[in-house]
């Protein structure tokens, strides 16, 4: 009898639309089910995790992909507020962005980010780079189910 395997829930929160198009066409191609959904700010990003406003009903990603230099809420903000969560601290949090200011990447480990990765210019290597993301968190790691 054949298990089901419900999707990958993975949360961007991202503000650049170039970046946005970027991710989505890069998921696009796995051969895994996943959800990828967007949020375009630090603030709509918490909402969505803290399942406030029109996120009441919003599933509770497997992953975030988050960005740093962001409107109303930076992901630094974002970043604390979820490792301080009990629940949310487990969700493993991957800052992609186009920093690689060394205060960025020491305060994001500060914060306990889980990977620190600075996004590629090339689509290619923007492609290789989800792809990486993709088989070690969820071929490679096992990430508790308690959600």
């Amino acid at each position: 009898m054949e298990e089901f395997i419900r999707p990958i829930e993975v949360l961007l929160v991202e503000d650049n639309e170039a970046d946005i198009v970027l991710t989505k066409n890069a998921f696009k191609s796995f051969n895994i089910q996943n959800n990828l959904n967007v949020c375009r700010n630090g603030e709509e990003g918490l909402n969505y995790l803290f399942k406030r406003e029109e996120y009441a009903d919003a599933l509770t990603p497997d992953l975030v992909l988050l960005d740093l230099n962001m409107p109303k809420t930076n992901g630094l903000e974002v970043l604390e507020q979820i490792k301080n969560d009990l629940k949310l601290s487990m969700i493993p949090v991957i800052v992609l962005t186009t920093s690689s200011a060394e205060q960025d990447i020491v305060k994001s480990y500060q914060h306990h980010a889980n990977s620190y990765i600075k996004k590629p210019i090339d689509f290619m290597e923007f492609v290789d780079v989800i792809k990486e993301i993709e088989n070690y968190w969820f071929s490679i790691v096992k990430i508790p189910n308690v959600f």
